[in-house]
C-alpha cells in the first residue's frame, strides 16, 4: 500500500476529515460527470478549451473538482461537447442529511 492510501485509511477514520471530504462530494460529482461527459463525446481538453474559446488549463481546472464552477461556465463546457445543463434539486433522507458546518 502506497503512503498516500495508508494516511487517506487513517484519516478517514478522524470525524473532521470525514466532514471535510463530505462537504467537498459536490464538487467531485460535478468533475466526475464532467469528465465522463467529455469522454463520451470523445474529445480532449484542448478540443474543448478552443470550443469555449479559453485555454486547456481552464478545462483542467473546472474537471479538477477544486471548487464548483459557475453556471455560465457549466453552460460554456456543455455547449462545447454537445450537451445541455439540468440542474436539480432532490429531497435528501433524513440519514442523508447532515448538518453543515456553522449550523
Amino acid at each position: 500500500m502506497s503512503a498516500l492510501s495508508t494516511l487517506k485509511k487513517k484519516w478517514r477514520g478522524e470525524p473532521e476529515f470525514r466532514n471535510a471530504y463530505e462537504d467537498l462530494r459536490p464538487e467531485f460529482a460535478i468533475a466526475r460527470q464532467f469528465i465522463a461527459a467529455r469522454q463520451r463525446a470523445g474529445l480532449s481538453q484542448a478540443v474543448v478549451a478552443s470550443r469555449m474559446g479559453t485555454t486547456q488549463s481552464v478545462v483542467a481546472r473546472l474537471e479538477s473538482g477544486s471548487r464548483l464552477p459557475a453556471m455560465r461556465s457549466l453552460q460554456r463546457y456543455a455547449a462545447a461537447i454537445g450537451c445541455r445543463v439540468d440542474v436539480r434539486l432532490e429531497p435528501v433522507t433524513p440519514a442523508q442529511a447532515r448538518p453543515r458546518l456553522g449550523q
